[in-house]
C-alpha cells in the first residue's frame, strides 16, 4: 500500500514538472517575437569615463550629429557636454 502510493506521488510530481515545462516552453516562444525587454538588456560604453553598463540605466543624450549618446552619470554626461 504505501508503496503504491509513493509510485502515484511520483509520477503526479512527474505530470507536475512535464506540465510547468511545457507552459514556460510556450510563454517563451510567444514572447520571443516581441522586442519587449530585448533592447533594455544591451551594455552600453559612457563615452565620458569610458564604464560599462545597462542601456536601460543610462541618462540618453542626442549629440549635434544626431548619434543617441549614453551616460552612467549626470557628471558625466555634464563633463561630455563641457568638452564637447
Amino acid at each position: 500500500m504505501l508503496v503504491r502510493g509513493l509510485i502515484y506521488l511520483g509520477l503526479l510530481f512527474g505530470a507536475y514538472i512535464s506540465i510547468k515545462t511545457i507552459a514556460r516552453k510556450v510563454v517563451d516562444s510567444q514572447n520571443s517575437g516581441h522586442a519587449v525587454g530585448k533592447s533594455d538588456d544591451i551594455m552600453v560604453k559612457d563615452p565620458s569615463c569610458n564604464v560599462y553598463f545597462p542601456k536601460r540605466e543610462g541618462i540618453h543624450l542626442r549629440d549635434h550629429d544626431g548619434q543617441d549618446l549614453y551616460f552612467c552619470s549626470e557628471e558625466c554626461k555634464n563633463k561630455f557636454i563641457e568638452n564637447s
